[in-house]
């Protein structure tokens, strides 16, 4: 497989990025309503929103993504960088897909002046935690969560 060519998703992506969308959310057993995967798109679109996605492409053909919130933070002067969710085919996986999403990202974090990128997975995620690892490894923080009932 070429290496793959990351840039900013674009309308035409739709489909693509909902089929990625609804392998990331099965792969953690996330059931995600359509009214949130349809305004997650329509922010990622939106110019003013801060969130954004990257994908992969290769041979005109969309095989990963990386959905992102940028945003203000107390710790730092400059904003920062959440990677909120990383996808690659499992078809297309081992292939450096997941190398180049996050290595253009760190780009961007030098470009835009972020003071830092992160992002969290499960504990379990062995296969991510490994290409993870090749980058930083991960800090010791434990997430907790408070839900709305």
């Amino acid at each position: 497989m070429e290496p793959p060519a990351i840039r900013a998703a674009l309308p035409a992506d739709e489909a693509d990025w909902r089929r990625l969308w609804r392998g990331y959310c099965d792969f953690y057993g996330a059931a995600i309503g359509k009214q949130v995967t349809d305004r997650t798109w329509q922010r990622i679109l939106d110019p003013d929103s801060a969130i954004m996605c990257i994908v992969a492409e290769v041979d005109g053909k969309v095989y990963g993504f990386a959905n992102c919130v940028v945003h203000e933070n107390t710790w730092e002067i400059q904003p920062v960088c959440y990677l909120e969710d990383l996808f690659v085919l499992p078809s297309a996986r081992g292939h450096g897909i997941g190398t180049a999403l996050i290595e253009w990202l760190r780009n961007a974090m030098r470009a835009e002046g972020w003071a830092r990128l992160y992002w969290v997975t499960r504990e379990d995620n062995e296969r991510a935690r490994k290409l993870y690892d090749r980058f930083v490894h991960a800090d010791g923080f434990v997430r907790y969560m408070i839900r709305q009932s």
